[in-house]
């Protein structure tokens, strides 16, 4: 199998892909130091079987393996952790594979082996384990022709629902993603606030509501050309968020 080695630590990367590189039938095609450059390399190298370590700056494991999930055909996901057993607790039902640090070579050949079997519904059970309580994402992740784009959620000037899709815009343009408005205010719900049934907008990004034609309210976004309608049942509750702010 082809495998990819994500770790922050040099020492540990190099361990790791000399033991896959030792086994019959596997072999290491890329490395990466964290979650962001993981999802790179596998759009890149396109592995079978990425191993990941769980606590890493930028973007960890667990939601690398979130964003995983986003592939036609995702990779297996194995931790590799220094976790201990009680933390490891949080996910050993569902997960896809884990190893404890220093990992040994007869529980990652027997890992890999394992791994031949991953599915995406393993993998969505693993994302709904694994993060803690309260948590969130860090990044919004979308599938375009070039495969898997990260958009960070703090470069998000709105989220608009359309029908069965959500236009996420930020800085750069616009990328489209299946989830709902509902999923995302649950989520973001201290960064965002609904303006309408249709539109969630960033409170760091708003700059103010106005008066339009018809008695009608807009927000003003910065960044943002466009005006975005506030619905009547939502000017109240906004008044009051803004007041905050």
């Amino acid at each position: 199998m082809r495998v990819l080695v994500c770790d922050d630590e040099k020492l540990a990367r190099d361990r790791l892909a000399r033991l896959v590189d030792a086994m019959d039938g596997n072999e290491v095609v890329a490395e990466a130091e964290n979650g962001r450059q993981a999802l790179s390399a596998v759009q890149e190298s396109r592995p079978d079987v990425v191993l990941l370590d769980i606590r890493m700056p930028d973007m960890d494991g667990i939601e690398a393996a979130s964003h995983l999930m986003k592939s036609e055909h995702p990779p297996a996901v194995i931790f590799c952790t220094a976790y201990d057993e009680h933390a490891l607790q949080a996910f050993k039902v569902h997960a896809v594979d884990y190893l404890l640090k220093p990992v040994s070579r007869d529980d990652l050949a027997q890992a890999l082996e394992r791994a031949r079997g991953v599915t995406r519904a393993r993998l969505e059970a693993l994302d709904q384990e694994v993060h803690p309580e309260g948590s969130r994402r860090r990044h919004i992740s979308a599938r375009t022709h070039r495969g898997i784009e990260l958009v960070p959620v703090d470069d998000i000037r709105y989220f608009m629902a359309d029908q069965k899709y959500v236009t996420v815009r930020y800085s750069e343009g616009e990328v489209l993603i299946d989830e709902t408005l509902k999923e995302l205010e649950d989520e973001f719900g201290d960064q965002f606030v609904r303006i309408h049934r249709n539109a969630l907008v960033s409170l760091g990004f708003l700059e103010g509501m106005e008066l339009a034609n018809a008695g009608h309210y807009q927000v003003r976004l910065r960044g943002v050309e466009e005006r975005l309608t506030v619905s009547r049942r939502h000017v109240a509750g906004l008044r009051k968020v803004m007041a905050k702010l």
